[in-house]
């Protein structure tokens, strides 16, 4: 506990730093751009080389590439080093290919990701801001597989702090549009604008790679292209990682679907559109970017490493320790989310080209995202015992599962309710599908592993959520107090709400957790309280 809490901590650190410089991020973007036309057209457009990573990449990296270095650097003679030269080459020339492709190819991606009609301003704006956004593809790619390398070494600080770099970019080139751009008006935006925000935001993404890049070097690898791909056992990774596309590919559909309902909502309603949902998404994401991604870093290596070495009560406690590392921090946060949501968006989305009305809107679909956050967290955990037996069959299933479940219920609640309502129904159909996905994946690990203690997780979960009440309490009674005597939720109402529904709720979440002697909540209070005595 105590050695995961430590690297878990630095990478959280990291994360947060990385989280909060995202925050600016998107509360200056929202600022400059605004959550209707421009910003649809811009977070269609960024959404994009995420979902060709992810097709081609990101998957992969946790599933296969991840556990294979691993092996490399125990049983090959140089410790790995000419197959992770390999592996580096393939990827730089495959997403260097992609990248090209993909900017030749924007309109029909524009056209496949959103409702928009092709003729119209919006599409025109958004595909010529994936031709400017879409380059980022080879870097990001080479940086992750970069970070993942890294992560192999234990090198976790440089993967966690990289993203501050990429945010800071990027912040200052939404500064620089909000003074001298044309803002959120689609038919006032020059090439120039389009081109300040779309190069500026792949200048970030190489920033980013660059710092990791470094950080390899600097970890002792020294990068020469290898070309020898016959030795680079692209045989294995490719039977192992057939079913991790798969899996990806089955996401992507849903995740496409999402995003061309969203589109079509903001054709209805201006601001209820792809923005809000995107934005609604990063910040449910964030705790567990924060907490949940630092724990799975940490643990996948370790736990890849039990499986090889036939220490399956090591990977059982490993999981068990995990989960309940990251739902003490996750039970909390999700009902603040699910009382907090407006409080939270709208200082941060309430400025500029945005309206309060559409930060409430925002923080409205944050609420509904918070039912899903445990969940979510759990089920991510659950498909890493998966990779780490080296079974990337299974999640596919699971995925395809949760992906259907998902699209019955977007579909038919985008059928029963209106325009106005339709993100957060895409958002609650996004909490039921996980809940249920979180079960199948609990059951079939199980099978695989003698058991995950699910008696002992649901008696911690338990504890943690009966700790949290008097939590969500406060907050719904700062909410009720503070809009009653001061009027609705303006920038100055909400840092009060959140001062005290968040900030002493969370404070009063860690008294009761310990008093109640949960063991993951008294590990971090000593560990600070012990950092605080130094």
């Amino acid at each position: 506990m105590s050695r995961m809490l430590r690297a878990s901590a630095i990478m959280a650190a990291g994360t947060m730093v990385s989280r909060v410089t995202g925050f600016v991020r998107t509360m200056v973007l929202a600022y400059a751009i605004g959550t209707a036309a421009l910003g649809d057209a811009y977070n269609a457009a960024y959404a994009i080389p995420y979902s060709i990573l992810d097709f081609l990449l990101l998957g992969v990296l946790s599933s296969v590439v991840v556990p294979m270095i691993v092996r490399a650097q125990q049983h090959d003679e140089d410790g790995g080093r000419a197959y992770e030269q390999r592996l580096l080459t393939l990827a730089t020339v495959v997403l260097v290919v992609v990248a090209a492709l993909s900017v030749l190819a924007a309109p029909l991606l524009i056209d496949l990701y959103t409702d928009w009609d092709p003729g119209s301003r919006k599409f025109e704006v958004a595909v010529m801001l994936a031709r400017f956004i879409l380059p980022q593809l080879a870097f990001f790619g080479v940086g992750a597989v970069a970070g993942a390398m890294l992560n192999t070494r234990d090198r976790y600080g440089a993967p966690m702090w990289a993203p501050v770099l990429n945010n800071v970019v990027v912040i200052c080139v939404f500064l620089l549009y909000a003074v001298i751009g044309a803002g959120s008006d689609l038919d006032q935006v020059s090439t120039f604008d389009l081109a300040l925000l779309g190069v500026g935001t792949t200048v970030g993404i190489v920033a980013q790679a660059a710092v990791l890049v470094v950080a390899l070097r600097r970890a002792g690898f020294t990068f020469v292209p290898r070309f020898d791909l016959r030795n680079a056992r692209l045989g294995e990774m490719g039977k192992a990682g057939i079913w991790t596309i798969g899996y990806v590919v089955v996401t992507q559909l849903g995740f496409m679907l999402t995003v061309n309902l969203a589109s079509s909502a903001g054709n209805a309603v201006p601001g209820h559109g792809i923005s809000p949902y995107t934005l609604a998404f990063q910040l449910f994401q964030l705790p567990y970017g924060v907490i949940g991604v630092s724990v799975i870093t940490a643990m996948l290596p370790r736990m890849s490493r039990a499986v090889n070495e036939g220490r399956f009560d090591d990977v059982r406690a490993e999981f068990g320790s995990s989960v309940r590392l990251v739902c003490s921090f996750m039970v909390p946060v999700s009902l603040l989310l699910m009382v907090l949501g407006p409080a939270i968006t709208v200082p941060i989305y309430g400025h500029g080209a945005n309206s309060v009305a559409d930060a409430v809107y925002i923080g409205n679909v944050l609420q509904v995202y918070g039912l899903a956050l445990v969940p979510f967290a759990i089920f991510q955990l659950l498909l890493r015992v998966f990779y780490s037996l080296g079974d990337t069959r299974t999640p596919v299933f699971i995925g395809a599962g949760t992906t259907a479940v998902n699209a019955v219920f977007m579909v038919l609640l985008n059928s029963v309710l209106p325009p106005a309502y339709t993100v957060m129904g895409l958002a609650l159909a996004y909490a039921i599908a996980f809940g249920l996905g979180a079960v199948l994946a609990w059951w079939m690990a199980g099978r695989r592993v003698g058991g995950l203690g699910g008696w002992a997780v649901g008696m911690s979960l338990t504890r943690m959520y009966l700790s949290a009440l008097p939590t969500a309490v406060l907050a719904l009674a700062a909410v009720w107090v503070v809009t009653s005597v001061f009027g609705g939720l303006d920038f100055l109402n909400s840092v009060i709400v959140l001062a005290i529904g968040g900030g002493l709720g969370m404070v009063l979440y860690l008294g009761v957790a310990h008093r109640m002697r949960i063991p993951e909540v008294n590990s971090i209070v000593g560990m600070v309280a012990r950092r605080v005595g130094r």
